[in-house]
């Protein structure tokens, strides 16, 4: 079979199992909620209500009926786009969403930017000089950045330059006496569109401290893996035939190395971008910005069933469908790939 066909065989199978791995985490998700301690009426209406009110408000929630008809009834809605109403605020699931997803998304790509310059950095340094001084502690702080739980750096952060030094805000997502842009939800990108310095120096300045916290710690996954890699690619046969060739060290590692050892890092980054999940989630709520992560947490402790369900099909949706396009593209462009 020419490699063409089989290119089209494996992204006709990834495209087939998307829809039974969305499937699988919103019924788990539908389950899970369903069979915690707690239940959404009090929520609602508190714990004095009567038994009137309550029985009233939970046939108008549909939570009287059976559990599998709930559950048909919600994969129903699923498929036909419709993520409910949340119950505490009567707003479309789909709104809340739309309205908190932007600041993630803007904190993730800040955050993963900053990881991939600073882990490429870090590994690259010290795979020009092994087992010397800086690689060594290259080493040491890939280790310390991913064996160092999220939410302890981001309070020793925040403490240290928003407390102490002063130099940074402490929380949200832009200073309270200005009027942020409106065009998009993505502050930085709404204030270049509008032309506003004051609104992207604000954005900016609460943009800094929780991206450079999150990015600071994903990017010893980058170093680490950018290190090893490169460190096998620089031993095998074809780097050592182009030194045979008199090709200087830096062009063998640029040009013949670089390029194979940063195949498997695009897999990496899939991975990557699911640990920005539970790192954002962390940093949101520590940083107070208010994205679908710190959305999440509100939901989950109000038994909001509805949100959180949109939001964890929402954000399962997103990772699972940037996961295979990041697959799909390492299999296009490394010939080693078999399907």
């Amino acid at each position: 079979m020419s490699r063409g066909k089989e290119l089209l065989r494996y992204t006709a199978t990834r495209l087939a199992l998307t829809p039974i791995m969305l499937w699988l985490i919103a019924s788990m998700v539908f389950l899970l909620l369903r069979v915690a301690p707690g239940d959404p009426v009090d929520a609602v209406l508190g714990s004095r209500a009567s038994d009137i009110a309550r029985t009233a408000l939970r046939a108008r929630l549909g939570l009287d009926q059976p559990l599998l008809t709930q559950y048909l009834v919600f994969l129903k809605k699923l498929c036909q786009g419709d993520l409910g109403q949340g119950l505490i605020s009567e707003e479309p699931v789909s709104k809340i969403i739309s309205q908190a997803l932007p600041a993630t998304i803007e904190l993730s790509l800040s955050a993963l930017i900053i990881s991939i310059l600073i882990g490429f950095a870090v590994g690259f340094s010290g795979i020009a000089r092994p087992q010397g001084k800086v690689d060594f502690w290259g080493r040491i702080y890939g280790i310390s950045t991913y064996a160092i739980p999220p939410f302890w750096a981001a309070i020793l952060i925040q403490l240290f330059f928003a407390v102490k030094l002063g130099w940074l805000p402490v929380g949200g997502r832009f200073p309270p006496g200005l009027i942020a842009p409106q065009v998009s939800g993505y502050l930085i990108l709404d204030s270049f569109l509008t032309g506003n310095l004051t609104a992207l120096q604000g954005a900016l300045r609460h943009l800094l401290l929780p991206a450079s916290t999150l990015g600071i710690l994903l990017s010893g996954i980058f170093s680490r893996a950018l290190r090893l890699n490169l460190e096998k690619t620089l031993q095998s046969d074809h780097v050592e035939a182009a030194r045979s060739r008199g090709i200087s060290e830096r062009q063998v590692i640029l040009k013949h190395a670089l390029p194979n050892a940063l195949l498997p890092i695009l897999t990496i980054l899939g991975i990557t971008i699911a640990s920005l999940i539970g790192g954002v989630l962390l940093i949101e709520i520590t940083f107070s910005w208010p994205g679908i992560a710190l959305r999440l947490q509100e939901a989950i402790n109000q038994r909001d069933y509805p949100v959180v369900q949109g939001i964890v099909v929402v954000i399962a949706s997103l990772v699972v469908l940037i996961s295979l396009a990041i697959d799909l593209v390492v299999a296009a462009i490394d010939p080693r790939v078999r399907y």
